[in-house]
């Protein structure tokens, strides 16, 4: 493994994978699919995700993403978009809920970031998101995922240890996580 970063040494049982469709805590019924099998920017489907950041409230923005801006927001998503990682998006009908992402740090190893709108979160729609998103990536060959939390933001932390991520390090005000996919 690169760096320093400590991985599980077990792999995490297996993920369900995109597409999901289920009803969120809320009784709205949200479908969460792989973005590269159907949308390219440019799309009505990246047109929505711009409108879900240029909507996303700023409190809930962390280590400077989303950004702020839409111009920004659009070159920031092209540039994530056009790398070799994988994507999900949930939808409540033509409206995007909520996003995540596992970014390459190198061929088999990604760094995971995941956004919930506002007007979504609490509902159950962050945990389906991570599982689809966990899903995608075993089935593409992904070993092993990390990212970082801050240690206050108790929801979050609570939800990665559900899906299975570890604590690897806790420096200062971050928690660095990490989970074992192959």
């Amino acid at each position: 493994m690169p760096g320093e970063r400590v991985y599980p040494e077990a792999a995490a049982d297996e993920f369900p994978r995109p597409p999901r469709e289920f009803a969120d805590a809320e009784g709205r019924d949200v479908e969460v699919r792989a973005w590269r099998e159907h949308h390219e920017p440019g799309s009505e489907a990246f047109e929505a995700l711009v409108e879900m950041y240029a909507d996303f409230d700023p409190a809930d923005r962390a280590q400077g993403v989303p950004p702020v801006g839409e111009d920004r927001i659009r070159e920031w998503l092209e540039t994530l978009l056009e790398q070799d990682g994988f994507d999900v998006i949930a939808w409540h009908g033509d409206a995007v809920a909520g996003h995540a992402t596992l970014v390459p740090d190198d061929e088999s190893t990604y760094e995971l970031a995941i956004f919930v709108h506002q007007d979504y979160q609490g509902a159950g729609i962050g945990t389906k998101l991570i599982e689809a998103l966990l899903g995608y990536g075993q089935a593409e060959g992904a070993e092993c995922v990390w990212l970082t939390v801050e240690r206050w933001n108790r929801p979050a932390v609570a939800l990665y240890e559900k899906v299975g991520f570890e604590t690897a390090a806790a420096e200062s005000f971050e928690m660095e996580m990490a989970i074992r996919l192959n």
